[in-house]
């Protein structure tokens, strides 16, 4: 175990990684966005060729098996909450008074219209746990000198992607880009990852786009407003009690 990390921290002082190194940069990637725990708020921009939709919200998590997302605008949608717990997903929906629950079956609907589905915004599948990683290379984007990396799923996964593809950043370790793709191979989702600023403890990137691949005019932008990282949470907060009360 101490060798390993001492050549991952070698890898990270040098530049040079192996495919060794590389499932631990993409968790260290991914965790930028999360820590311990989080809490945060967010804006979310659909854009369309006629049409444009902004929705504001609120975001918890604990971990990678805990999260709550609670609506705050439009007036239409506020007080919506979306809960995710281990493996199952809740919709609190306040004007109707019901609790739905989201089976897996749904993982790839649209999230509120977006293009974002459910299993983006509350990452039912762990990048980290349930996917093999292959270091392919280093490429440059964006200005960023980076570790360009394969996902492919284990067989067993409870994953909606057949293949992904990420470009992480040599120095700082940021996600800066993603390609999704299903599993026929063919790309559904092309994610965009910029604007780095300091939020709480860490540097990280702050906007994303989400880009499909076969339709024209369509992008969804996630901009996180403000983060605060590694809070004191407990699993108790993430309840469908909780969904009915939070404000």
């Amino acid at each position: 175990m101490k060798k390993n990390i001492l050549l991952f921290l070698l890898a990270i002082v040098t530049g040079v990684a192996s495919a060794q190194d590389i499932k631990e940069i993409v968790r260290q990637a991914d965790e930028k966005f999360r820590g311990n725990s989080s809490q945060g708020e967010l804006t979310m921009i659909i854009e369309r060729p006629t049409w444009t939709r902004t929705v504001s919200m609120k975001n918890w998590t604990l971990g990678n098996d805990f999260s709550l997302i609670y609506i705050t605008a439009p007036a239409k949608e506020k007080g919506q909450v979306f809960l995710k717990r281990h493996k199952e997903m809740w919709n609190w929906v306040p004007n109707i008074q019901r609790m739905i629950k989201i089976p897996p079956s749904m993982m790839m609907q649209s999230w509120m219209g977006s293009d974002f589905n459910n299993d983006d915004l509350v990452k039912e599948s762990s990048l980290v746990k349930d996917y093999t990683h292959n270091l392919l290379g280093e490429e440059t984007f964006d200005g960023f000198d980076c570790y360009k990396a394969e996902l492919i799923p284990h067989d067993d996964a409870p994953v909606v992607w057949g293949k992904i593809f990420m470009w992480i950043s040599k120095d700082e370790l940021h996600w800066l880009k993603a390609e999704y793709y299903d599993e026929d191979g063919y790309l559904v989702n092309t994610e965009i990852l910029t604007d780095i600023k300091k939020m709480d403890d860490r540097l990280m990137p702050t906007r994303l786009e989400m880009i499909p691949a076969d339709e024209e005019g369509h992008k969804t932008i996630l901009i996180f407003e403000n983060m605060k990282f590694n809070m004191k949470t407990d699993e108790s907060f993430f309840s469908q009690q909780n969904m009915k009360r939070i404000r």
